[in-house]
């Protein structure tokens, strides 16, 4: 744990559940982390794309980071509570006790998470619908929502099935746990199970698909009550959740976030007068968030609805209140980078060199890199090395699941330069596939100039420059590196009554750290590199039509 508190004033606790960690933080009112922990939760994969974790587990990680956060602070300062977590389902019996999502009977894995895609068929089958509500997911659905987790869990878990009284939304869950209260935060209803701020449910939807039976029990299994994210929940934290999280007992509760959604509150909001962007007197539209992690996500909003073939949404309300937003998103990127990295060959002589520097492996590969480019710039070291990074299917903008990585450029080589190669190529395709989903958001009638960037890859300052050059716009980070859990806290600050509404809590918490700038002098060489990026998918697509003609 990391602290550094200073004089008592007002503190809000933001809890993020990521892919592999819980983090809390306890942050002051002017948005600065004054204490952070975080401990890692279990994740279990049975079989190819099965990904699930614990409930229980998740939730006593929750415990125990908080009480390390508000150890030695006067509890009368502490004023509200946020959760945001991955969105991951969660499956609870009747008297809500977990229950098994897999074919072991295995009930303490009862949450099927959101990078698990085995529901590959059934996201096929609602595809092929084409109701109406996929209209507000870019057109088709994706496998990472939960209506093609609850069908094939109908289909082939009918024990369970049958047993379960409730399915949330993992940030969902966690508000409950905290107030005992059942009610489904708006942006997890609307973005990931086809909720509309206007319509509510449609019948139609669920019944067209299979899943009627959600519609007899009026939605009481998938949420009846929903709130506005930053609105506070109930009666706020319940005796036994203040005596596990080690909080005052009342403190207000609030409505979740996705944790992608909690980064770009964030950081999107921020003041950025006097740092010559060209957001500066510009709408909040100009602005995307992008959250990089495990995967990326990419926030976008409007004042009126744009609908962007391959993007998420448009979602009223579902980060930013009274805005659209549009997300678009890349299902591995951090995760990409590591499964490259540590496959290598040299990836030993890699981890022996970086802890004889007393350096992370990612930046002695970065300084490796500058090692060996000579007079180049850094990126023209691909220049015959490239990366298609779809190596767990494309999420936007061309929403296929089954596509997959290609790396065209490869040689007998096996050494060090060449492990730094193939990070580097990643990592610019991670920054192109970024840049794919910009051009097709402006080309539906987004205005962006400018990116706001969040999360662990937001760290590594080759990936932040990589994605400036290569979209040409400027990169914006966080003062705070811990952008999600700000965003975490924001909706607590919201809940405790402090601030009037999310917009002046985003600009009074968000705070700018850093800008990078593109390097125009490179642009033609990316520009070329986006050439063959696109050829990449066309030559995919090509071969797979050649054999699936056998």
């Amino acid at each position: 744990m990391q602290s550094q508190k200073e004089t008592p004033g007002h503190y809000y606790v933001g809890i993020d559940v990521g892919s592999a960690s819980v983090r809390a933080a306890l942050v002051d009112g002017f948005g600065t982390v004054v204490a952070h922990a975080e401990q890692p939760i279990q994740v279990w994969e049975p079989q190819p794309d099965h990904y699930e974790q614990s409930s229980a587990d998740i939730w006593a990680a929750c415990c125990s980071v908080t009480k390390k956060v508000v150890c030695g602070v006067d509890a009368g300062h502490i004023r509200g509570l946020g959760f945001d977590a991955t969105c991951s389902l969660v499956v609870l019996d009747k008297h809500f006790q977990p229950l098994a999502v897999n074919c072991e009977g295995q009930n303490h894995r009862n949450v099927i998470m959101w990078m698990d895609h085995r529901a590959a068929s059934q996201v096929e089958h609602i595809n092929a619908t084409k109701h109406r509500v996929l209209n507000y997911v870019g057109g088709a659905m994706s496998v990472e929502m939960q209506p093609p987790k609850l069908l094939w869990l109908k289909e082939n878990l009918q024990e369970s099935w049958e047993k379960t009284g409730y399915f949330f939304d993992l940030p969902d869950f966690l508000s409950w746990k905290a107030t005992g209260v059942t009610a489904r935060s708006l942006c997890t209803v609307v973005c990931k199970w086809t909720y509309t701020s206007d319509r509510g449910w449609d019948d139609s939807f669920w019944k067209m698909i299979g899943l009627e039976d959600l519609v007899k029990d009026k939605y009481e299994k998938i949420g009846n009550h929903v709130l506005s994210p930053g609105e506070a929940v109930g009666k706020g934290l319940t005796p036994e959740a203040a005596k596990d999280l080690g909080l005052p007992e009342g403190i207000a509760v609030a409505a979740s976030l996705i944790d992608a959604h909690a980064g770009g509150l964030g950081v999107i909001g921020a003041d950025v007068k006097g740092h010559n962007l060209p957001c500066e007197n510009q709408p909040i539209t100009s602005r995307v968030a992008m959250i990089c992690g495990t995967s990326s996500c990419h926030m976008g909003v409007s004042e009126t609805p744009i609908f962007v073939p391959g993007v998420w949404g448009p979602y009223f309300s579902a980060m930013v209140p009274g805005l659209w937003l549009n997300e678009g998103g890349q299902s591995a990127t951090g995760k990409l980078i590591d499964h490259v990295v540590r496959g290598h060959a040299a990836f030993p002589e890699l981890q022996s060199k970086a802890a004889a520097s007393a350096h992370s492996i990612y930046t002695y590969l970065n300084s490796h890199l500058d090692l060996i480019k000579k007079s180049l710039p850094v990126g023209f070291l691909t220049v015959d090395l490239h990366v298609w990074p779809d190596f767990h299917g494309n999420r936007s903008p061309l929403t296929d699941l089954t596509l997959k990585g290609m790396v065209v450029g490869l040689t007998l080589s096996r050494g060090l330069d060449e492990l730094a190669l193939i990070y580097l190529a990643t990592i610019q395709a991670i920054a192109l596939g970024t840049r794919h989903i910009l051009e097709t958001m402006q080309t539906a009638g987004h205005d962006i100039n400018t990116l706001f960037l969040c999360g662990g890859l937001s760290k590594n300052p080759l990936f932040v420059q990589m994605h400036a050059d290569i979209t040409g716009k400027p990169v914006v980070l966080s003062k705070e590196v811990e952008s999600v859990l700000v965003g975490a806290a924001i909706l607590g600050a919201c809940a405790s009554g402090d601030f009037a509404s999310i917009q002046e809590a985003m600009a009074k918490m968000g705070k700018i750290g850093r800008v990078v700038q593109p390097n125009h002098e490179h642009k033609r060489f990316y520009d070329k590199k986006y050439e063959v990026f696109l050829k990449l998918v066309e030559h995919q697509r090509e071969y797979r039509s050649i054999m699936n003609s056998l």
